[in-house]
């Protein structure tokens, strides 16, 4: 993506894009924004755990939906009106379960960036976990002798679906932001 090739694709000169972006990087995140209104806030009912799960389930699913815009999220932050109203409605469930401001601020950040990471690395179909895939076969192949603890602990690195790994991920992240708010 650049302004050159943008500006071509809308038929128009690269200095009349100016009159809207500084550079790219605002347009790369004016872009990750406009794809962030996708993102469902209020599709769950019930208790704020469920709903912050499916809020997050729900950021996966749109990154995941272009390997590019997940690679995107990765170098951007977004920062437009869906952006926003996707932060908005996290502290309001973090302050729902009972998280002080200051940590839900910083909790936004660490759930969305985990969020970001599990879209981008599975963006592009593979998985790197599979009995054949090259994490798989490192762990294998890893000699006991030199890597004692990893080959012992090789069936549990490799073990657990996609989806377990990350309601693990998501549980371990929620706990730890509740025991930091209650310190």
């Amino acid at each position: 993506m650049s302004l050159r090739k943008i500006a071509k694709a809308l038929d128009t000169g690269p200095a009349s894009l100016y009159a809207y972006v500084d550079d790219m990087s605002e347009l790369r995140a004016l872009v990750l924004d406009h794809a962030l209104a996708a993102v469902r806030v209020d599709d769950a009912e019930g208790p704020w755990r469920d709903r912050l799960e499916a809020l997050l389930r729900s950021y996966g699913k749109v990154l995941a939906s272009s390997p590019s815009l997940a690679q995107m999220a990765f170098q951007t932050t977004a920062v437009g009106p869906n952006a926003l109203r996707i932060a908005e409605t996290l502290l309001e469930i973090l302050a729902e379960a009972g998280v002080d401001r200051p940590t839900a601020a910083w909790a936004i950040d660490m759930l969305t960036m985990f969020v970001t990471a599990v879209a981008a690395e599975h963006a592009h179909g593979a998985d790197p976990g599979a009995p054949d895939g090259a994490v798989a076969q490192a762990i294998n192949r890893a000699p006991a002798s030199e890597y004692p603890r990893v080959h012992a602990a090789r069936e549990e690195i490799m073990s657990g679906t996609g989806e377990e790994r990350f309601a693990w991920s998501l549980d371990v992240l929620v706990r730890g932001i509740l025991s930091r708010a209650q310190s």
